[in-house]
């Protein structure tokens, strides 16, 4: 299984990041988790491109997750596919619904079925999800793939997301300020390291990086590690993460 990391940005907008997105893929299997502003644009620079993958999971359905959703649907009617599914937290289908009601001309261009999903296990787009809730300023879910690498969504640190994520090996986590801005809704280093400190995981990514960030990677990373013994590295848009 492969990640190829699309958008690390979050609601303010940071040069060289585009807006939360990750191509979850193996083999044949595809799957879009979340897509932001900007993440079409980084879908087409990819080999599978916006043809290549017809399923979306979001974790929840704030803007910066959700904005190239409506983009995604119509670049793929452009190109000739057929049909799109969006899998997200309750809520998904409303959003559809209203978007298409804003875009009326977009309805019917492709089959699209919305499937809404709660805490548990799942199938999406062939692969075996597990779902958790988050801990954020609006309900989401944090997803496992496969039991090997877990991508968290907008949260803040709880200590049950770390143990739900340990049953893998790789965990894609909300770090999205640094220590000096005080967060209830997203993660910072020093917090994010109590949680981490023990933890059975390999490798941790941080994403979700506002503009306040720029310039305090390292010391983010030194952080986290202090207290971590696993690698730790900040996501960048284009990565490739092998799990």
């Amino acid at each position: 299984m492969q990640l190829t990391v699309l958008g690390t940005g979050a609601a303010m907008p940071t040069p060289g990041r585009a807006q939360s997105g990750i191509l979850v893929t193996d083999g044949e299997r595809r799957l879009l988790v979340d897509v932001g502003s900007g993440v079409l644009g980084r879908l087409a620079e990819t080999d599978i491109g916006y043809e290549g993958v017809d399923t979306v999971l979001l974790t929840h359905l704030h803007l910066d997750h959700v904005s190239d959703l409506l983009a995604l649907y119509k670049a793929r009617w452009l190109a000739g596919e057929e049909s799109i599914t969006v899998v997200g937290p309750p809520g998904t289908n409303a959003l559809v619904e209203d978007l298409l009601d804003a875009h009326e001309y977009l309805r019917g261009r492709l089959n699209y079925a919305v499937r809404e999903i709660e805490a548990g296990a799942w199938t999406v787009a062939g692969f075996d999800v597990t779902a958790t809730p988050t801990r954020h300023s609006m309900d989401g879910l944090a997803y496992r793939f496969e039991d090997q690498v877990t991508i968290t969504g907008d949260t803040r640190e709880f200590q049950g997301l770390i143990s739900f994520a340990e049953v893998g090996s790789v965990l894609v986590h909300d770090c999205s300020f640094p220590d000096s801005v005080e967060q209830d809704a997203h993660t910072t280093p020093t917090k994010l390291a109590q949680v981490l400190d023990g933890a059975a995981l390999d490798r941790v990514y941080l994403t979700h990086l506002y503009p306040q960030t720029v310039g305090r990677h390292q010391e983010m990373i030194e952080t986290i590690e202090s207290r971590f013994d696993g690698e730790v590295q900040i996501a960048a848009d284009g990565m490739q993460i092998g799990v």
